[in-house]
């Protein structure tokens, strides 16, 4: 059963997931100790075993959820009003914008490469990530096919899929590159797609 926290205990150990999460996006997982996150964060090694009892196993995975609800809160509000397409350009700019600023250190890829797929406690919430992202997209392109600014027989889950493929993707060539461009191109290729099937290129 899951420890119950008082709001002073919930912010103690939202801060030291904060912390930790920094660190990791800076040096990878596997160079930042447990020393490393209490110096950082102010906090004592009794502390710290008090809220990630395993350590810093325990810790990463907190980070990891942390890191994918970063990547979802960071496109908000757009992301959950994807009702027309001036709302798509909001949200398309809120994308550019969020990671032309974090640059490679970004919460997704602090989740898939910093983090490490290889655990499964990692790779589940990098899917469930993924799985609510593409909701989100999903339900943007539904109310465009209702309001007829795309054409009916749009298949929603490909469309979603797509333009999802192309966020993520060019965020990997982000994380490599250092380049924005990647990202800049790929998702306005899969927007422009989706006006096209409306004949509105």
């Amino acid at each position: 059963m899951e420890r119950v926290l008082t709001s002073k205990g919930t912010a103690t150990r939202q801060r030291i997931v904060e912390g930790a999460a920094a660190l990791v996006r800076d040096q990878g997982a596997a160079n930042v100790s447990l020393d490393d996150i209490r110096a950082a964060t102010a906090t004592s090694k009794s502390q710290l075993f008090h809220y990630f009892p395993d350590g810093k196993s325990d810790l990463l995975r907190a980070v990891a959820r942390y890191e994918a609800e970063q990547v979802l809160d960071d496109q908000q509000p757009m992301l959950g009003e994807l009702t027309s397409w001036g709302a798509w350009q909001a949200w398309r700019d809120r994308v550019i914008e969020k990671y032309r600023a974090q640059g490679p250190g970004c919460p997704l890829s602090a989740l898939t490469s910093q983090l490490g797929l290889a655990d499964p406690t990692t790779r589940t919430v990098v899917t469930d990530l993924y799985e609510r992202w593409h909701r989100y997209l999903a339900d943007g392109v539904r109310a465009l096919v209702a309001a007829g600014e795309v054409a009916p027989g749009t298949d929603v889950d490909d469309a979603a899929t797509a333009i999802l493929t192309a966020v993520a993707g060019g965020a990997t060539l982000l994380m490599g590159t250092g380049q924005i461009g990647y990202l800049e191109t790929a998702l306005d290729e899969a927007l422009s797609g989706l006006r096209r099937s409306a004949g509105r290129g």
